[in-house]
């Protein structure tokens, strides 16, 4: 592989990346699984044996340092909407309460929803 190719892969990369960035910043779920799979293709080209020379990459890290940092984020905040979700969906199904002595007691039951037509 020449070095014109390198730099073209490594042009590529630090376009995917940008793109990666702004998808993550726009909460864009879709589109990151999408470019995964060119992320890894361009990545395995980089690290290719024949590849001739070994093309400097550490702009390219800070790049990729940061977006890890966003998709951590965006991770994290998915796991807390479910934690959240989890718990309203706990609190639909019972109610607890604590007696006069502050022993806690729980009702179970099921949230019936249904819709009444009136004329």
């Amino acid at each position: 592989m020449t070095a014109e190719t390198a730099q073209t892969l490594i042009e590529s990369l630090d376009d995917l990346l940008e793109e990666e960035r702004k998808s993550l910043l726009d909460g864009d779920l879709d589109a990151i699984g999408r470019l995964l799979s060119r992320k890894e293709a361009l990545i395995d080209a980089l690290n290719a044996p024949t590849l001739a020379g070994q093309p400097n990459l550490t702009h390219l890290q800070g790049k990729v340092i940061r977006n890890q940092a966003l998709l951590d984020g965006a991770l994290e905040g998915i796991r807390k909407v479910a934690t959240r979700m989890a718990a309203f969906r706990k609190i639909r199904k019972t109610l607890e309460t604590y007696d006069q002595s502050g022993r806690k007691t729980t009702i179970q039951g099921e949230v019936e929803c249904k819709v009444e037509r009136r004329a």
